[in-house]
């Protein structure tokens, strides 16, 4: 008989505890764990402003490049921005800098070279905005990223393509003057210290 009260005393001191985190929930003190996949990526609004604030500019263009990038890829856990150089007698180079900075807090510095197709001839200088989708570590990005061909996309004076390597993607974001469709075709290089060398 002792043996029954004391196991209903312990059924009600559960009991007890369980309403306690119900109302505890109810009322905001506890957080339920956030579902899987919510804290994934950058949501496109963060990038829409992000990218707006990089150009200093928002064009019709750039909003509609980074709404297909969300159609296609869905949310970046990273993104770089950064700032390159190129030239062009319809075939050229292009050299950039920039800082990767994760959804996770990580950041690093990332240096690129490649070839470039270009539409003009000349020398240019740019800012680039670039989309990440997939990076596992800020290290990961220092590979050579091959184009994927055809995937220029070009729209009231911003321009993205696809750069993918090992299920990582890259969709830099270009504007204006800028814009080149080098990336898009060949290869970039991506590395952690400068270098003059595009292979």
């Amino acid at each position: 008989m002792q043996d029954f009260k004391e196991t209903m005393d312990r059924r009600g001191s559960l009991l007890q505890l369980g309403g306690l985190f119900v109302a505890l929930a109810g009322t905001g003190h506890v957080q339920a764990a956030p579902s899987e996949g919510e804290d994934g990526g950058y949501d496109e609004d963060s990038i829409l402003k992000a990218a707006t604030d990089f150009f200093g500019d928002s064009t019709e263009g750039l909003a509609r490049v980074i709404e297909k990038a969300f159609k296609e890829q869905g949310r970046p856990n990273a993104f770089i921005k950064g700032e390159e150089v190129g030239a062009a007698l319809s075939v050229g180079l292009r050299y950039g800098e920039g800082r990767l900075q994760m959804k996770s807090g990580a950041n690093a510095p990332v240096f690129w070279a490649g070839p470039s197709i270009g539409f003009d001839a000349g020398v240019n200088a740019s800012k680039v905005f670039t989309l990440v989708y997939h990076l596992p570590k800020p290290a990961a990005i220092y590979q050579r990223f091959p184009g994927v061909d055809g995937s220029l996309y070009y729209v009231g004076g911003a321009g993205i393509n696809y750069q993918r390597l090992k299920g990582i993607t890259l969709a830099p974001i270009r504007l204006g003057v800028g814009l080149r469709a080098g990336a898009s075709v060949g290869y970039v290089h991506y590395r952690s210290k400068k270098s003059y060398n595009p292979f």
